[in-house]
């Protein structure tokens, strides 16, 4: 094998994987960097120019082809700077992250410091520049002065070109080139007859994990060695080809040290059950933002927001970045990820997807002068002032306020406060030991080789240096004091990293615990999976939802909607093929040994906060590593230069020799060994790399995410080519939203049962229209160029009102004043109200919405009224106003995707919402109501005096008269929400005063929904069961049904003929004869059944009470045709029978009994059972109400459920004498087997809460 072979071979084993030299090409000279976005106002010597990558070695590797455009941004952001001798010229350090399509990352440090430019042309050119701008910005201020304001400064020097500026630059400009030396001295200026011109250089070493600290400790050795007066003991040719290609990966659980140019280094790797390595400061970050900023973006980060990091500081950029990453685990970030974003990548600010990216801050700069086109659902987050704008309704992380108080706990054991706002040091590099002899030491304690006395020695020693302060022995050198300092730091920082991360992975612990009991393994095998994997369920969000407390519902139900949630369940999945991924598989043996210790299954699966456990021990394995080095890295030894080569020259970073650098120098017999028995173990090879499960890439799904190596191209080619994938994957977002909507809807319309209650109610259809509104925003919000406020689509609303308020005098809006004198004719026209009417209406709304809030508000109501893809389409009708406020790259200007992410949504039309009506609850709602009489049964509603009440899930509309000779009555109220009872009576109890009503009709004058309230029975004295009063119970219309279409158009026509509404429950007993006892049983257990069914759904998934009560279908019409089985007549009259009437015989006949003392004939008994059953009764007959035998009989079965004695009233009738003269010999009643069934399955009943609407008990004193 030859050097490269073995070089390239191994680079996934090494330590590093390149080392980069960037700066300014003397070749090509000065070129202004456009994308730095500075002005040309400021001194040349403060602007920024285009760098170069310089050197890298190796040239390239097979698992990592260097990027040189993409490395030399990341280098150095801001590109080259210049400095003379008065400024600081302070080494900078920094670091980023590099992803890649396989979903791995790279890691980059770099130590930015200033050389002296030596190039003439450099410096030629640098005072051309200062001279140019001089005479420009001369020019400008004599221009602006008031003895020169003539009218000629529209020609004005400082408009003028650069090329005309050089041009003017002759004999005739000595006077304004004399104010140059006059200038000198000042900020910004340059005579290199005075000055020495510094530029910034770049040294970036590149490695595969995060080993941030001895990164550091390389690179700022390697600038002391360029800096000090003396030559380092090797060339630094040695020390930088030892770290390429000598220095090997540290083993999983193990540390190891090499040798860096000062002195040595120490780098560990956590084991294989320890959490995966993270050495960014968390202490810093926190110290930086405080726990409940940390914990508040951390909540937007598992929410997948866009998260934008602001600092002047790149490396806080990083540490609060990485930070928050490293304390996901066991879950990973799958969208966009650039803590770093340079000025060139500016327009990655405009992607319509979750990210997360960091901006340089230039000082002075104002948070108001950034235009950012995303910012309804955006986390912007200005590290230096210590500040988190989170969006809006951002729910809390469950247990947050226990959560907060662990973390400071563990904060105040380091000596950090809680509050964050902390200053934190400078990244400034470790200076060197102060000799030899102190550098042995130290390294003979790491590697365990000090005797007892000889390291009581040494203690007493730090002890005394620790007291004495030590002296500082010489510029660059540091003390002993310093040396154990500096350790103890370096320590401190690491255990407090990882007692952070484990109260983190702690609560995911407890969260997810069981979570592989909700994974759905519906495939056969990986590839049928793969092929159906966008209709396939792989998780019981719903079940899962059902067991977790209360407060954690509204943070969970948004968590299992994100990407980072589904590619783990996926994980999981894919195990059953494959090999799992390594944290997945960390995560799952923690929870098995978590399981094991746990002998309380019940304490495990409590609500209560329990603190981490394991953060002690965790810690203490980092220390032992830290302090003794397990395994120690060949030295850097000689190469075989060439002669004449690796001088050293103080300042000045040496040219380097490429030959000895480009490959690895097979001597390192060790490492190659080391390397070999590593490929061999594929255990050992899984927990190295993650990634490297051949069977895992050739099934690698495809991701959500971008391709994440493309979108640091900023060539226009590649921007042009990444806002075309934005627009895709917003089209397929699309897609994939509508149809989960869509199945969620559908599953649950299916499982319903007939309960009337065919909606995602609750939380889930919150999360999916939640997850609707970020998908607009975000689609609206890309190719932005002109916004009003922080809602992209709330500005084109906007927009799009002005110009409508021009083109068009401004309608009414609906709800407002004028409300009572609207007729029938203009129904049709608020029914389908247009997109401004509701647009108006969400602005009168009296919440106090800000943008967003509206833009939600608007599309709420819109999906509510089944408008939403029909007013969007109106809205993008307007193409000259899509032009004025769009780049032509975005998705709104796309007119094939436009158009296909419109019939998307127009499917959300075939299912029901209540997503407004639900969530805006305190606002003021238009009713109508309209009472719908059969005329060839009734006498004219002439004679009727009626008044309704309408009641819903949040509240009732009191009583509301209706005029005289009307069927129809207009109000105006606070949201009732979903109509569930109306209750309809008369005042006029005289006999001429009746009606046979059909149904009452309400309709929501905002939302356009029509409930229906069956009723088919009359409403008078002395005719039906002479009623004066109906509760009814009404039942959802679509809106825009064919079935009324024609029914709102002038006064609604009244029915020729009874309507199949009418109750046939009640007939001649003829047809109940005829009954079959079998459906009537089953009935029975089929209302019942859907009552358990009501009650073991999770609170917000549940449908109207009242409906499984008192609607078709519910228990008391059940238990009403259970009663009227083979009941009595007298058939002369063929009158209509009512079990009301036999209830009251039967109490009636047990008190005459009871005080005749004539219970003995019975198997009764005078208890409890009977004294209920007779106060119910009396106190149901007592009632100032006139509702009716059917509406007691309602009342009675209501009342005896919810106070839980219906299931002893049932057995009491049957038994009772009364019941065997007034029962035909086969009726149910009489039937002892049916009638103990129907009490067991009453009683069934018994373990539920039952809260009863007040429409159904007013008036019932008990």
């Amino acid at each position: 094998m030859n050097g490269t072979a073995a070089a390239t071979g191994s680079a996934s084993c090494r330590f590093a994987h390149y080392f980069v030299v960037c700066g300014v090409d003397t070749e090509t000279g000065l070129e202004p960097d456009d994308g730095a976005g500075e002005a040309f106002e400021q001194s040349p010597i403060r602007r920024s120019f285009k760098s170069k990558v310089l050197v890298h070695y190796p040239e390239s590797t097979d698992r990592m082809p260097l990027n040189k455009d993409a490395v030399n941004m990341l280098c150095m952001p801001r590109g080259l700077s210049f400095r003379t001798q008065a400024d600081r010229l302070d080494p900078q350090f920094h670091s980023f992250t590099m992803s890649f399509d396989d979903g791995t990352r790279s890691y980059g440090f770099v130590l930015t410091f200033y050389e002296e430019v030596t190039s003439a042309q450099i410096i030629t050119a640098m005072q051309t520049l200062y001279q140019m701008h001089h005479v420009e910005h001369h020019s400008a201020s004599s221009a602006s002065s008031p003895s020169s304001s003539s009218s000629s400064s529209a020609s004005s020097p400082s408009t003028s070109s650069m090329d005309s500026l050089v041009s003017s630059l002759d004999e005739s400009d000595a006077e304004s080139l004399a104010g140059v030396s006059a200038c000198l001295g000042c900020a910004g200026s340059f005579d290199p007859a005075r000055d020495t011109l510094y530029v910034s250089k770049a040294l970036c070493l590149f490695t595969p994990l995060p080993f941030l600290q001895a990164a550091r400790q390389f690179l700022s050795q390697l600038h002391q060695a360029v800096t000090s007066h003396t030559a380092p003991p090797l060339p630094l040719e040695s020390y930088i080809h030892n770290i390429l290609y000598e220095v090997p990966l540290p083993p999983p659980g193990r540390s190891l040290r090499f040798h860096g140019v000062q002195g040595p280094i120490v780098c560990q790797r956590p084991g294989p059950g320890e959490l995966p390595l993270g050495e960014y400061p968390l202490g810093e970050a926190f110290s930086l933002l405080g726990v409940d900023n940390m914990v508040q973006l951390l909540t937007c980060v598992l929410l997948e927001t866009q998260v934008l990091l602001c600092s002047q500081d790149y490396q806080r950029l990083m540490t609060v970045a990485e930070g928050v990453t490293t304390l996901l685990f066991p879950f990973q970030w799958q969208h966009i990820y650039l803590p770093i974003v340079s000025a060139p990548l500016h327009h990655l600010l405009e992607a319509p997807v979750p990210f997360m990216m960091g901006i340089h801050r230039r000082e002075g700069a104002q948070r108001s002068s950034l235009h950012l086109p995303h910012e309804a659902n955006l986390c912007f987050v200005d590290i230096d002032n210590h500040c988190v704008e989170a969006p809006e309704d951002l729910p809390l992380f469950p247990d947050q306020i226990e959560l907060i108080q662990e973390l400071s706990e563990v904060l105040l054991r380091f000596g950090l406060p809680p509050q964050g706002g902390a200053a934190t040091k400078p990244a400034t590099a470790s200076p060197r030991l102060s000799s030899l002899v102190l550098e042995d030491l130290m390294e003979d304690r790491r590697n365990g080789n000090l005797g007892g006395e000889e390291l009581a020695v040494l203690e007493r020693l730090q002890a005394l240096a620790r007291r004495c302060g030590g002296g500082k022995m010489s510029d660059g050198e540091k003390t002993l004091g310093h040396v154990f300092e500096e350790e103890e730091e370096d320590l401190k920082a690491a255990k407090l990293n990882i007692q952070l991360r484990e109260v983190f992975a702690g609560r995911f612990a407890a969260m997810f615990g069981r979570y592989e009991d909700f994974v759905i393994h519906s495939a056969l095998d990986l590839d049928s999976w793969l092929s159906n994997r966008e209709g396939t369920l792989s998780f019981d969000k719903g079940s899962f939802l059902s067991v977790q407390p209360a407060t954690h519902l509204q943070f969970l139900s948004r968590f299992l909607e994100t990407s980072m949630f589904s590619a783990f369940v996926d994980g999981k999945v894919i195990s059953r093929w494959a090999d799992r991924d390594p944290m997945q598989q960390l995560f799952d043996n923690r929870l098995e040994r978590e399981r094991l210790y746990d002998t309380d299954e019940e304490e495990s699966r409590s609500c209560r906060y329990r603190k981490c456990t394991s953060l002690f021990e965790s810690a203490q394995n980092i220390e032992r590593r830290l302090l003794k080095a397990d395994h120690t890295a060949i030295h850097p030894h000689l190469l075989d230069m060439r002669i004449g080569q690796g001088r050293h020259q103080q300042g000045y970073f040496p040219k380097l020799q490429a030959d000895v650098l480009a490959q690895g120098q097979n001597t390192n017999k060790w490492s190659s060994r080391v390397t070999a028995s590593r490929r061999s173990d594929p255990k050992r090879s899984a927990l190295t790399e993650g990634l490297d499960n051949e069977q895992r890439q050739k099934h690698a799904f495809s991701r959500k995410n971008l391709r994440q190596s493309k979108l640091l191209d900023s060539s226009p080619q590649a921007v042009s080519q990444a806002h075309r994938e934005f627009v895709d994957g917003l089209l397929s977002e699309c897609r994939l939203k509508t149809k989960r909507m869509l199945m969620e809807r559908m599953g649950k319309e299916s499982v319903e049962l007939g309960q009337g209650e065919a909606n995602i109610t609750g939380l889930q259809e919150n999360t999916l229209i939640l997850g609707l509104c970020d998908l607009l925003e975000r689609t609206w919000g890309h190719g932005l160029q002109l916004k009003q406020g922080k809602s992209a689509l709330w500005s084109h609303l906007l927009h799009y009102q002005a110009a409508h308020g021009k083109t068009e005098a401004p309608a009414e809006s609906p709800g407002c004043g004028g409300l009572e004198q609207r007729t029938f004719d203009e129904g049709a026209l608020v029914l389908r109200g247009s997109l401004v009417q509701d647009m108006r209406f969400i602005q009168t709304m009296s919440e106090g919405l800000s943008e967003v809030g509206q833009a939600r508000a608007w599309i709420h109501l819109a999906l509510e009224k089944k408008m939403l893809s029909q007013h969007l389409k109106e809205l993008l009708t307007n193409q000259e106003l899509l032009r004025q406020l769009y780049k032509p790259h975005a998705f709104l200007l796309c007119e094939e995707e436009r158009e296909q992410f419109l019939f998307h949504l127009l499917s959300l039309n075939t299912v029901d919402y209540l997503c407004f009506t639900r969530v805006f609850t305190s606002i003021s709602i238009p009713y109508r109501v309209v009472i719908i009489p059969m005329k060839k049964l009734s006498i004219a509603m002439a004679t009727v005096n009626p008044w309704v009440c309408v009641s819903g899930e949040l509240g009732d509309s009191g009583v509301r008269q209706l005029s005289k000779n009307t069927q129809e009555i207009y109000f105006q109220c606070k949201n009732l929400g979903r109509l569930s009872t109306l209750q309809l009576g008369q005042e006029n109890s005289g006999l001429l005063a009746k009606c046979l009503i059909d149904c009452v009709m309400v309709y929501n004058e905002i939302t356009g929904h029509t409930y229906k309230f069956p009723c088919g029975r009359w409403l008078g004295k002395g005719v039906g069961d002479g009623s004066l009063e109906r509760v009814l119970i009404g039942q959802l219309v679509s809106p825009g049904g064919e079935e009324d279409a024609g029914r709102w158009t002038g006064t609604p026509p009244e029915l020729a003929s009874p309507s199949q509404s009418v109750r046939t429950v009640l007939g001649s007993l003829g047809s109940r004869s005829r009954m079959l006892s079998v459906e009537v049983q089953e009935d029975m257990r089929e209302a019942a059944n859907n009552l358990v069914k009501h009650f073991h759904k999770p609170e917000q998934e549940r449908g109207n009470l009242t409906v499984l009560l008192c609607g078709e279908g519910g228990l008391v019409l059940s238990l009403e045709k259970f009663l009227l089985h083979g009941l009595k007549s007298n058939r002369l009259f063929q009158r209509n029978v009512f079990v009301w009437d036999f209830v009251e015989k039967a109490v009636v006949s047990m008190e005459t009994a009871d005080q005749m003392g004539d219970l003995h004939g019975s198997t009764l008994t005078k208890g409890p059972p009977c004294d209920s059953l007779c106060r119910y009764v009396n106190a149901i007959n007592a009632s100032p109400r006139n509702i009716g035998k059917e509406g007691k009989f309602q009342l009675f079965v209501c009342l005896g459920i919810r106070d839980r004695f219906l299931s002893q009233w049932l057995p009491l009738l049957a038994d009772f004498p009364l019941t065997a003269r007034t029962y035909e010999e086969g009726a149910l009643l009489r039937d002892r087997a049916a009638v103990h069934s129907l009490s067991r399955i009453l009683h069934t009943l018994n373990e539920f809460t039952i809260t009863l609407e007040t429409a159904l008990v007013k008036g019932v004193d008990l």
